[in-house]
């Protein structure tokens, strides 16, 4: 059987990540984290009717607590202004009192919407991250950051806003779709791109059992990249520092999302197919700048591609657009364009007023 992981993150305000099977049903456990009468859950079309009555059901048993439920269309194009409203009217519809709770059951976009407007609900209410997809489990649903994208770019409008608890139940990514897994699967491999070279080496052994859902190779992935992401997040909740490092092909990442459109289910990539693009584009840049070996570059490349990611950039995007999109992005400085590069698998830095220049030449 496998055994349910659970990971500290420290700080100003603690939680408990839990990694496991079954764990949406564990309605001891859930409704523990909810201080009042009132639970909005939210969540999409595709999950709700997958998950919804079995969150409810378990809270029910252990509790008279009132849950709403709210869906958007699935999707990265959700993540708008008037979503995030919507979530607004429905709390007030709900007349959801300050000691509510916001439930979040999906993916990174209804993480980052329902975590933004538990943020904002009478200033702040409590949230529970509820990642049902490989990518939240191991990214969005940790670290409290929250936000809603503008046409200009990804994450424009957003606030910092830790979850009460995660409950990241692995029995969830039976039914998630075999791209979605894939997509996951970049932002685990970032994890030891950035700080843990010997992760690598496990998940290039662990490739074959990871993508069939082995549940103990997955939930041992799960655990081991929010460990990693706990322990900075502990040190950094604000990102102020190091915690910019989990950006490592974020920025060539986001400028590709914004440039499709966020087109991630109508041809273009979603966001995990795009970090894997991202941080092979920033190993080569890594290698232009004099910092890391081609070599290193190319083992990412190849591991990536092992679990059924393409690494190079897709055709018709404009590598000068893409440079306009990246002035804009959060990780630009007034100095010029920041980079999250590496040295090599498991050591990555900051690397401030990179030439624009030389991410051309790599676009290009």
């Amino acid at each position: 059987m496998t055994p349910i992981h659970r990971i500290d993150v420290g700080g100003d305000m603690p939680y408990r990540i839990h990694v496991g099977p079954g764990l949406l049903d564990d309605g001891a456990a859930l409704v523990a984290h909810v201080r009042g009468r009132h639970v909005l859950l939210a969540s999409d079309g595709n999950v709700a009717p997958l998950y919804a009555a079995r969150v409810i059901e378990a809270l029910a048993a252990h509790s008279p607590v009132r849950v709403h439920t709210s869906n958007i269309a699935p999707g990265e194009a959700s993540k708008t202004i008037d979503a995030f409203a919507a979530l607004m009217h429905a709390l007030a519809d709900f007349g959801a009192t300050r000691d509510a709770c916001v439930f979040a059951l999906g993916g990174g976009v209804v993480g980052d919407l329902a975590g933004f407007a538990a943020a904002c609900w009478m200033r702040g209410i409590d949230c529970v991250q509820l990642p049902t997809t490989l990518l939240a489990m191991v990214d969005s649903s940790v670290g409290g950051k929250t936000a809603v994208d503008l046409p200009q770019g990804k994450n424009l409008v957003g606030a910092f806003h830790p979850p009460r608890a995660v409950f990241a139940d692995t029995t969830t990514l039976r039914t998630l779709p075999d791209r979605e897994l894939r997509a996951g699967m970049a932002e685990v491999v970032k994890y030891g791109a950035i700080m843990d070279a010997a992760f690598l080496d496990w998940l290039d052994a662990n490739a074959t059992a990871l993508l069939e859902r082995d549940d103990d190779a997955l939930a041992a992935a799960i655990a081991r990249s929010c460990a990693h992401k706990a322990a900075i997040v502990a040190r950094d909740p604000r990102e102020q520092g190091e915690r910019a490092l989990l950006n490592f092909g974020h920025t060539f990442a986001h400028a590709i999302e914004a440039e499709q459109g966020y087109a991630g289910g109508g041809g273009g990539l979603n966001h995990g197919e795009a970090v894997a693009v991202g941080m092979v584009l920033a190993a080569r840049l890594s290698t232009a700048l004099g910092l890391a070996d081609a070599g290193h570059a190319m083992r990412l490349a190849s591991l990536l591609q092992a679990f059924g990611l393409d690494t190079t950039l897709p055709s018709g995007l404009d590598p000068g657009a893409l440079l306009a999109r990246m002035r804009l992005d959060k990780k630009a400085a007034a100095g010029g364009l920041r980079f999250i590069l590496w040295d090599g698998p498991g050591s990555a830095r900051i690397v401030p007023e990179v030439p624009e220049s030389a991410v051309l030449d790599v676009l290009q």
